[in-house]
């Protein structure tokens, strides 16, 4: 017995050297510089041991190779390349994005609600984003102007009346709002209580960075082969009461027969439709019912923690800087006047201080750390000659670029005035992601960007803000993709 324990162990220890030294070889070969630490799952072993979001380890990457294009990690059998040239960075996700559209996972078919435009690829992808698209223009979110804007007044009055709520728990505080404003605009669902919504309970839980999650996370990332046998579900938990609400949703609207401008009125026209098809390849996709609540989703989830953490870190900042909150809290007051006290789409979306102070913050603070996609065609990257294999995963880094002072000089302050027109220091879509780049840039990018701003112009109208930092200073909660700022919080303080 002991004799086959030891040869096993011997096994598995000769297996993992194996893997390692073929990892460091492919790369060699290419002469990419390579990762050692953690050989055979690099990062993802890191982020698996310790308390760090996975963002964390990249950026040590980052910071450990400066003059390198790109660098080879450890992820298993699976050849996998952390792209950190903005030169290559632009080719991987805008130029040549025919061999780079796939997101880097792909989600079983048994996981309904991981079945949407976030993990889908190919035409799949192409059709669902084609058709979910008009939900976002310009008509559309003026349409839904009055529906956030209510939930923003909605937001204020009740921290008014409930003033221990404006005392800390910031980020759930705001994520509350951004539940009840997405539910009303985006999918025309309301609840007695914001504040007791199994919608935002879903989105929280959804999200929560478990062992069980982060396993399956890990699994997705370094091998589509295992998720695919594993038969991994990340959602599969939620199916019944999400799928279950957009049903109902829908079958009140086809009764209704009213026109909200809304989630629901794209889905029952897409289902009076009928099958969805792709004229070059012939592909055909039903627009189920359980189809369309994976797109609804993805919307909810994407429209409550991503927008809350741009506010709260909007908040957190300006709580950090008195003289600039104080030229906030001036603009808004004029801006009310200008409108006679009730705001407008149009006085919204003009660009203001208040805008580049959100830039500033998502800057600091984006709410995703870096990007992922997988190679579908060999092809080759143009900084450093990089030969990429069809199959190899590719990681870009966001919170890295936005740190560098390459890019933004003394890149820890605060200061919006980067993003002024006056600036000498011109921001591209490149250094800049908050919300991605490229075709697979988020679809919401800017239906968040009006609830955020939003939200704020009404707090900022009735309130000052204090920032608490606790001892041992700002840190980052352990996530898988996230930037969620931890050791931090926010008063509310009602403006004299």
């Amino acid at each position: 017995m002991l004799v086959i324990l030891l040869s096993g162990i011997a096994f598995i220890a000769s297996f993992i050297y194996w893997v390692g030294a073929y990892n460091e070889r492919y790369w060699k070969k290419r002469r990419v510089a390579f990762y050692k630490k953690n050989k055979v799952l690099g990062v993802f072993w890191n982020y698996l041991t310790d308390d760090r979001s996975l963002f964390e380890h990249f950026y040590d990457i980052y910071k450990q190779y400066p003059d390198e294009p790109a660098v080879g990690i450890g992820s298993f059998l699976t050849p996998a390349l952390y792209v950190k040239d903005p030169i290559n960075i632009q080719h991987v996700l805008a130029t040549n994005f025919s061999a780079f559209n796939h997101r880097g996972f792909e989600p079983n078919e048994e996981d309904l609600l991981a079945n949407n435009i976030l993990f889908l690829n190919g035409k799949k992808w192409q059709l669902m984003r084609q058709s979910m698209s008009p939900l976002f223009t310009s008509s559309k979110l003026k349409n839904m102007f009055y529906i956030i804007d209510k939930s923003a007044q909605d937001f204020v009055k009740f921290l008014k009346n409930n003033p221990n709520l404006a005392k800390g728990d910031t980020f759930n505080i705001l994520s509350t709002f951004c539940s009840a404003a997405i539910c009303a605009a985006v999918f025309g669902v309301t609840t007695e209580s914001i504040f007791d919504s199994p919608f935002l309970k879903v989105a929280q839980k959804a999200l929560r960075p478990t062992f069980k999650r982060n396993i399956q996370f890990t699994i997705g990332s370094i091998s589509l082969r295992l998720t695919k046998l594993l038969n991994i579900k990340l959602f599969k938990e939620f199916e019944p009461f999400f799928i279950g609400a957009i049903k109902q949703t829908l079958r009140q609207r086809e009764k209704e027969n009213t026109k909200k401008h809304d989630f629901a009125d794209i889905c029952v026209q897409l289902q009076k439709k009928g099958i969805l098809r792709d004229p070059e390849t012939g592909l055909e996709l039903e627009p189920t019912d359980e189809l369309l609540a994976a797109q609804g989703f993805f919307f909810f989830l994407a429209g409550v923690e991503p927008t809350a953490s741009a506010m709260f870190s909007t908040l957190l900042e300006l709580g950090r800087h008195p003289e600039i909150l104080k030229s906030l809290h001036e603009e808004i007051d004029e801006l009310f006047e200008k409108c006679d006290g009730k705001l407008s789409f149009e006085a919204i979306v003009d660009k203001n201080y208040l805008d580049m102070a959100i830039f500033e913050a998502m800057r600091l603070h984006p709410s995703i750390g870096f990007l992922s996609r997988m190679c579908t065609e060999d092809t080759i990257l143009p900084n450093g000659n990089i030969k990429v294999d069809k199959g190899t995963k590719i990681f870009t880094p966001i919170f890295e670029l936005h740190h560098d002072p390459k890019y933004f000089p003394e890149p820890e302050v605060f200061n919006p005035k980067r993003f002024s027109k006056e600036s000498s220091n011109k921001v591209t879509d490149v250094t800049y992601q908050p919300f991605g780049k490229g075709n697979r840039i988020c679809v919401g990018m800017r239906y968040a960007q009006l609830q955020v701003k939003t939200g704020l112009i009404y707090l900022l109208r009735n309130f000052t803000v204090r920032t608490i930092v606790y001892k041992g200073g700002i840190k980052y909660e352990k996530n898988q993709v996230q930037v969620r700022l931890t050791n931090v919080d926010v008063k509310f303080l009602p403006r004299i």
